[in-house]
């Protein structure tokens, strides 16, 4: 067998793989005599079949599949010997006069090449790193909502503007079927339509800015993110219920139900403990956003040519459904940037050495599942029952990788903090939400 690289640029080549009789023949032969001793023919007693009759019906396939089993390891090993950085799988060539009665082959393979490249991880200032904060009037309202969610609720025949309805929402072109309370006083839009409708009432609502947070209409319609913000469309909403709340006292009785650690014991406690658990949470939406903002400038200033035609001629077979090569160049338009980061991503963790070793992984998975076991009021789980937890989660092969990619992406985040020179700017959650999404 005699393996060759033929270079056709700096992102293409072939392979070539060629093998003689010699190569195969041995293996071949043990493979038909194991069938002979195994046929099983009317007329010949086991064993004793002659080996024309099984040459003759088995020998081809046999030939056939032991060469291609050559050839793909061959194939894999020369790609690993040689340390060869491939895009995508090798292409085979098809040859038109393939000849498998012919005492040698010829096998042929398309590669494409990762590009090589540097990357600038002086940005200049150009990214920003938001620190976001709590404003009064947004820890008011999440008072508001406690004192909402724990008050006292009755029926009322019509909706007025402190009322809490609830409504199916309905768009059959969006496929949206949602049944979902809210709070009028929430609505920026739409109350005039809704104060004084009954319950079985139908009013149609006009959705662009229907809330102050876009996530807020997210959660209401059960649509993905990637749409909600500007969406424009008319729902149809079915007054299904109609209540209002007495609100509940800002009492110590309220704190226990809230904090039964006895942690909070003053209406100022509350909001100091409100700011603290929301700035956490936009500490996260900040550092997402610097991480969307640091790749995106990576995409934008970092320059390197990708093997196109061998990526797009790929990605005609490597779905579990053929594409046609208009449906190939078009997935891979949409996902170029993606892959380009992909392999900035790698050469950052190579070049940084930035790796994963398990016990991060575990540790990390525990820490998980602490959070996950806080929320249902287990604050202090023992040590061997996360560990038992965590164990049986990185056992499925699933949930592992995505523990492991969420690691990762925290992992390339803390270096981005520590290497790229970024603006840290002080804002408002009100602000970053406008800034984001309008």
């Amino acid at each position: 067998m005699n393996i060759t690289k033929e270079n056709l640029d700096a992102l293409n080549a072939v392979i070539k793989v060629e093998f003689v009789e010699a190569d195969y023949k041995e293996k071949v032969d043990k493979l038909l005599l194991d069938y002979r001793k195994k046929a099983n023919i009317p007329g010949f007693r086991k064993g004793q079949v002659p080996m024309g009759m099984i040459k003759k019906q088995y020998g081809k396939s046999v030939l056939i599949d032991e060469v291609n089993k050559m050839l793909q390891s061959a194939l894999g090993k020369y790609i690993v010997d040689e340390k060869l950085d491939i895009l995508g799988n090798p292409l085979p060539r098809i040859k038109e006069d393939f000849n498998w009665d012919a005492p040698s082959f010829s096998f042929e393979f398309e590669l494409g090449l990762a590009p090589q490249f540097d990357i600038d991880l002086s940005t200049k200032n150009s990214v920003q790193l938001y620190k976001i904060s709590a404003t009064e009037s947004l820890i008011d309202e999440e008072v508001q909502n406690i004192q909402a969610r724990y008050g006292k609720m009755s029926s009322i025949d019509e909706v007025t503007e402190q009322a809490n309805v609830t409504v199916t929402f309905v768009n059959e072109e969006m496929e949206i079927n949602k049944k979902s309370t809210f709070r009028i006083n929430e609505l920026k839009n739409n109350k005039n339509v809704l104060i004084g409708a009954k319950v079985g009432d139908v009013v149609a609502l006009e959705t662009k800015g229907m809330f102050e947070d876009d996530h807020r209409l997210q959660h209401l319609l059960g649509v993905s993110h990637d749409i909600v913000h500007g969406l424009d469309i008319t729902v149809d909403a079915t007054i299904e219920d109609i209540t209002k709340t007495e609100l509940a006292d800002l009492d110590q009785d309220l704190f226990d139900k809230l904090f039964p650690d006895n942690s909070v014991t003053t209406a100022t406690e509350l909001r100091e403990k409100i700011k603290e658990d929301a700035e956490k949470q936009f500490e996260q939406q900040a550092d997402q956003q610097f991480l969307n903002d640091v790749i995106e400038y990576l995409i934008n200033h970092t320059q390197f040519d990708l093997p196109a035609t061998f990526l797009q001629k790929w990605l005609q077979t490597a779905g579990e459904k053929p594409l046609t090569q208009e449906e190939a160049i078009a997935e891979y338009n949409k996902s170029e940037k993606g892959l380009r980061y992909q392999l900035m991503e790698g050469k950052i963790q190579r070049d940084h050495n930035i790796t994963i070793d398990y016990k991060e992984l575990v540790d990390y998975a525990k820490g998980f599942i602490r959070s996950q076991m806080a929320q249902f009021g287990n604050l202090h789980p023992e040590e061997k029952e996360l560990e038992d937890i965590a164990g049986r989660i990185l056992q499925n092969q699933e949930e592992a990788q995505k523990l492991q990619s969420q690691l990762l992406s925290q992992k390339i985040l803390k270096f981005y903090k520590e290497t790229v020179n970024f603006e840290t700017k002080d804002i408002t959650y009100e602000e970053f939400i406008e800034k984001m999404y309008h």
